[in-house]
Parts: structure tokens; sequence; C-alpha cells
């Protein structure tokens, strides 16, 4: 039985780090298991252009304690208004990694959204010739479609026209939660790859509502039936170069997820690295996991793998039922629960 695992230092394809306050509480956790991370746009307001990236990306920076080896990666916030040229210039200047589609109201702070996606067909364009790619959150808003038959609706409709259209452009689809979702990228050229989230690969849609409604389990896209949960699995660690790692971490104050309308988001930041390997161990894969957590994210990206290393033991520690995020409590994924690994280096 393997006791420990030294890989390469991973990176987060998909992190929400907020703003203000809230940024100054949760930036460090994704900090301390990660190099870099691609941050997410849907503050409020957005963040739509390179000067607006530029600007949140120093002020992550500055949330983090002086030293800290970290590179956030910026994205812009796609609109109906969204300007190619500066989409072009802000990945010229080295500030932009990403753009990112969000349907209108399809997640937290999404109401800026596109509301027509056809509409974007210059900027996909733009994005195609700069090279910069394009993160998706795939699922469809309108009010008939099931919340769990979303994202296969949007791959249909949507996703697969865009990678037709633009076969040079490069797209992630993010937080990938069907076997549509894993079929369709897997079909795809090299241009497409997803990510995956470790709730995703823990949790089906009985976790939110088994013995009542839990919204610590809420997230968005929602978790669905088990059969696509055994396919994200199956996914992740089949060590392929289509599937990496994404957390999707997304806090907000335990009052705010326990409300009458909880928010969605799950915060998994602070034990991301142990929850994915925890799967992977279950599943006989470590030796796949440095290649989802480390090396297939950096290379669809066209950037460098990290040279430095992590290691993470078999150990077990238990996830604390709250973690304090600069004065605001916090509820992590895994609350309460024995993780079997502990990252120590």
């Amino acid at each position: 039985m393997t006791e420990s695992l030294t890989i390469r230092r991973p990176d987060d394809w998909h992190v929400h780090l907020r703003d203000g306050d809230m940024l100054h509480g949760v930036a460090r956790h994704t900090a301390v298991q990660f190099a870099r991370a691609i941050v997410m746009p849907n503050l409020s307001p957005p963040v739509t252009t390179t000067e607006a990236a530029r600007a949140y990306r120093s002020r992550i920076v500055d949330a983090l304690s002086k030293g800290t080896a970290f590179e956030p990666l910026m994205t812009a916030y796609l609109t109906d208004d969204t300007d190619p040229a500066d989409l072009a210039r802000g990945k010229a200047e080295g500030v932009l990694t990403a753009a990112k589609l969000y349907p209108a109201n399809a997640t937290t702070n999404s109401a800026h959204g596109v509301t027509d996606i056809g509409n974007l067909a210059p900027v996909f364009a733009a994005m195609e010739e700069a090279g910069l790619v394009l993160c998706v959150h795939g699922e469809v808003t309108e009010a008939h479609v099931d919340v769990f038959d979303r994202e296969a609706e949007f791959i249909e409709r949507h996703l697969s026209q865009i990678v037709r259209n633009f076969p040079g452009l490069k797209v992630v689809l993010e937080h990938i939660t069907t076997r549509e979702g894993v079929e369709f990228v897997e079909a795809a050229g090299p241009n497409v790859a997803g990510t995956i989230t470790p709730q995703h690969l823990h949790i089906n849609r009985n976790a939110m509502l088994v013995g009542g409604i839990r919204p610590h389990a809420y997230c968005l896209p929602v978790a669905k039936r088990e059969v696509h949960r055994l396919a994200l699995r199956k996914a992740a660690t089949g060590g392929g170069a289509k599937f990496f790692l994404g957390t999707d971490s997304a806090p907000h104050s335990k009052d705010a997820k326990e409300s009458a309308c909880g928010c969605a988001g799950i915060f998994n930041a602070p034990f991301a690295l142990e929850s994915y390997v925890q799967v992977f161990d279950e599943e006989d894969a470590l030796r796949h996991f440095e290649q989802f957590a480390s090396l297939a994210g950096p290379a669809f990206y066209g950037l460098p793998a990290n040279t430095d290393m992590v290691t993470l033991e078999r150990a077990d520690q238990v996830v604390p039922d709250t973690i304090d995020a600069a004065g605001t409590p916090v509820v992590p994924f895994h609350a309460g629960e024995t993780l079997r690994w502990r990252l120590v280096a």
C-alpha cells in the first residue's frame, strides 16, 4: 500500500477567490495547495476588461502574505458588449489567460452574462486568433429546462456549435457533472478539455436531498445521478490528457448558505488535494494523480509544469466544521468528516 505520494506542485484551473474581506480570508488556502490558479471573474461588478483584471490581480497578490509563491491567472467575464480587441490586448500584455462564458443567470453573480451566445462570434474569432482560452459554464438557463438536464442541453445546443465553428479555439468545459459532458470532451479534438471538481467525484444528488435539505452540498452545476458521478471518476482517474483539476472552490458565509434561498457553491480549497487524492486511492489510480493534478492542465494551457514538488501522506485528519475567513465562518467541503490523506510539504 502506498503510504506517501510526491508529485509536481499542482495548479487549480478554476477557483473563486471573491474580493474584499472574503478574498483576504480564503486566498491563502488556495495558495498553500497550488502554484497557480485560473481565477473566476464573477465579482460584483464583474471583471469584464483587461484593466479590471489587472487591478483584481493586484488585489489578490496584496491579500497574500509577502513572498507567497502563487500566481493568479486572470480571466475576463464575457458580456453582450465585450470588446474583442480588449481581450486580444489582455492576452498580448500577459494579463489575461482566459475568458469566461457565463450564460446569463446560470450561477452566482452571472446576471451580467451573455444573453445570446450566437452574437459572440467576433469575440470567439478574436480569442481564437490571440490564443486566449475560452472557459465555459456549460448550462442553459431557460426555466422550462430541468436543472439536472441543463448541462447536456447546453452541450447539444451551444457548445458543439462553438467547437465546430471555431476549431482553433481552445475550450474548457468547466466543472463537468454529467456522462454527456465526459463523452463530449472525449470525442472532441485536442483543443477541447474539461475540469472536474472534488465534490462531483465524491457526491451525487442524494447528498443534497436525503435526510433533509443539505445546503452545503449545493453547487451549480448541481450534483447529478450516481451514473454521472461514476463517469466522472473514470474520466479523472484514467490518466488521459483531456481532464484536469479545477476545484470550483466557491466560498459563501455559513449564514448565506443556510438561508431560505441558500447560495450555490462549495468551499473545498483548504483540503482540495486531500479530497482528490482520496478518490484516486479508492479507484486504485494513484499512479495517475500527477497527470490529473499537475501535468494535463499546464499542457493544455501551453504553460510549463511546475518544478517544485509536494508530498501527500496517508494519515487521517478531521476536517473542521467551519473555517474562519477574515471573521466570517465558512463551512468547508467534508466538514466533520475524516479524510485519509494529508498534505505535508
